[in-house]
């Protein structure tokens, strides 16, 4: 790490913290040239990797968008979605990959939505699920009504 005044190639560890929840961590350097001290921030970078196969940067906004979409017209407020942007991007980081496929950010998406929305959920699957016909909605449907009915019967228990 260069030193931010002095430009010296070199620097010395004084304190290392955790940040953001534990995302990333902020250390505390000192230059042994200059003295100065200075901060830094580290976190492990995310990719996805796009089916054109260009790798960018995770973004948590791209799934607020991409989602937003799916919401359109429904009750969901913008603290819901970030929220969602928040499980997804726990969930893909819990993989343990640096890269990871543009589908599967899609198919993270798939189990916060649902619970979120039913109907942007059925909206946002038909595209990441690859629906082909009305009977691939239907199954989507009793699929949800099986499981509703499943957690009716558990709360009643």
């Amino acid at each position: 790490m260069h030193c931010p005044f002095c430009r010296n190639p070199d620097s010395r560890v004084v304190d290392s913290r955790t940040a953001d929840d534990g995302a990333s961590i902020r250390r505390r350097r000192q230059c042994p040239q200059c003295s100065r001290r200075f901060s830094t921030m580290e976190s492990a970078a995310l990719a996805v990797v796009k089916r054109s196969g260009a790798s960018e940067p995770f973004s948590r906004s791209k799934v607020i968008s991409g989602v937003r979409k799916a919401c359109q017209g429904r009750p969901v407020s913008d603290d819901e979605l970030a929220l969602l942007a928040q499980k997804v991007e726990e969930a893909v980081r819990l993989s343990g990959q640096a890269e990871i496929d543009a589908h599967d950010v899609g198919l993270a998406i798939l189990q916060p939505l649902k619970e979120l929305d039913l109907v942007a959920y059925l909206r946002f699957a038909s595209v990441y699920r690859s629906f082909e016909s009305l009977e691939d909605f239907d199954a989507a449907i009793e699929e949800l009504r099986a499981q509703s009915a499943g957690s009716d019967a558990e709360r009643s228990s």
